[in-house]
């Protein structure tokens, strides 16, 4: 589930952040946000055939590829020469997130990669003697190390959760690589330092899963009741989705994956500041200790019903975008699984993203 870790040069804490977050969560309207005269944008999406979310139940291509230290797993639509696109999906989710997404891109021209992330569905390390990390920057280098396997010099990047935090790192550290971004919940890129900064228990509270990740106990339940703790996590971070058992279980496969508990519980443990890092990407990991800046176009969504904790407020990070930017409530009831709820709205925003990119400042 994606927790908005507060970098320590943002203009708010973390403390001010989830405080804020649990008081507003339920109830916060969040305004639109752009880097010159800002305007609401709550438009329906043009351009776009209307869909019923949980219309496509499958990719019509699944491949695998080296790259890197993986051979990933990953979907593919749309044409070979069209503009690329990764969408990155998150925990405790899958490519399926993207199911009705894919194929409104590809209708568009649009050539569509969707990974499995380390830890889920068909993606395996290559080597038994890989460490199984789930730091957030080792997860950013496997989608560049994609893009290199695949030939792809830079691509539109758009996620959530796991993936929108992978998106933001990628879009900050290697520019030339994003062409422009969408992320769901804003700026996502966050330090174990700030993250060991203590919080008010109402605050604390929407963490809990995190703290039981901390535990043995708490790694020995995740694998024991991988489903059930995943079913938990999808009512509450969205919990006006009405999904049915099919979608759940299309997406519940992946986390099959052996080594799926490992990478979550070091992403987790990682994030609080209780497991080491690997020391190849300390340099990095320094530069994102330091909250940097994203320049490439992006958009910023957000559901008017995520259950998940998320900032309550999109101002509260615009200035961490300098370049072409704009943020998007989306209504209806959509909740942290913003690109399957809202295959349409999601989609929209990428083509528009892509629209900023070829715009002049």
């Amino acid at each position: 589930m994606n927790t908005a870790d507060t970098p320590e040069g943002i203009r708010y804490d973390r403390r001010r952040f989830l405080g804020l977050a649990a008081m507003s969560v339920a109830a916060s309207e969040l305004a639109t946000i752009g880097s010159a005269n800002a305007q609401p944008d709550r438009t329906t999406p043009a351009g776009l055939p209307t869909i019923t979310p949980g219309t496509n139940t499958s990719f019509a291509s699944l491949k695998q590829i080296d790259a890197g230290l993986l051979n990933v797993g990953y979907a593919e639509a749309g044409p070979a020469n069209g503009s690329v696109v990764i969408l990155l999906h998150g925990w405790p989710y899958d490519i399926y997130s993207f199911v009705d997404v894919a194929p409104l891109l590809a209708s568009a021209g649009y050539r569509v990669i969707v990974p499995y992330l380390r830890g889920f569905g068909a993606t395996r390390f290559l080597s038994h003697e890989t460490p199984r990390n789930g730091q957030p920057i080792a997860v950013a280098l496997d989608t560049i190390a994609l893009m290199d396997a695949l030939k792809i010099p830079s691509a539109i990047l758009a996620g959530f959760d796991w993936g929108g935090r992978t998106a933001d790192i990628i879009a900050a550290l290697w520019p030339e690589r994003c062409k422009a971004l969408v992320s769901v919940s804003g700026y996502l890129i966050g330090s174990p330092a700030a993250n060991r900064l203590p919080l008010p228990p109402k605050a604390e509270l929407q963490w809990w899963y995190q703290y039981y990740f901390a535990t043995e106990r708490g790694r020995l339940g995740y694998d024991k009741y991988r489903r059930d703790f995943a079913r938990l996590i999808w009512q509450l971070a969205s919990p006006k989705w009405n999904f049915n058992e099919a979608t759940f279980e299309r997406s519940a496969a992946s986390f099959d994956n052996p080594d799926h508990v490992s990478i979550v519980i070091h992403n987790y443990r990682f994030r609080l500041g209780l497991a080491e890092g690997e020391q190849q990407y300390a340099a990095w990991e320094n530069q994102l200790n330091q909250g940097p800046i994203i320049n490439v176009p992006a958009i910023t969504l957000e559901g008017d019903a995520n259950g998940a904790p998320h900032y309550p407020d999109a101002s509260s990070y615009a200035a961490k975008f300098s370049g072409k930017y704009e943020h998007r409530e989306i209504a209806g009831g959509i909740g942290h699984n913003l690109p399957q709820e809202a295959p349409r709205a999601f989609a929209q925003a990428v083509i528009d993203v892509d629209g900023h990119s070829h715009a002049p400042e």
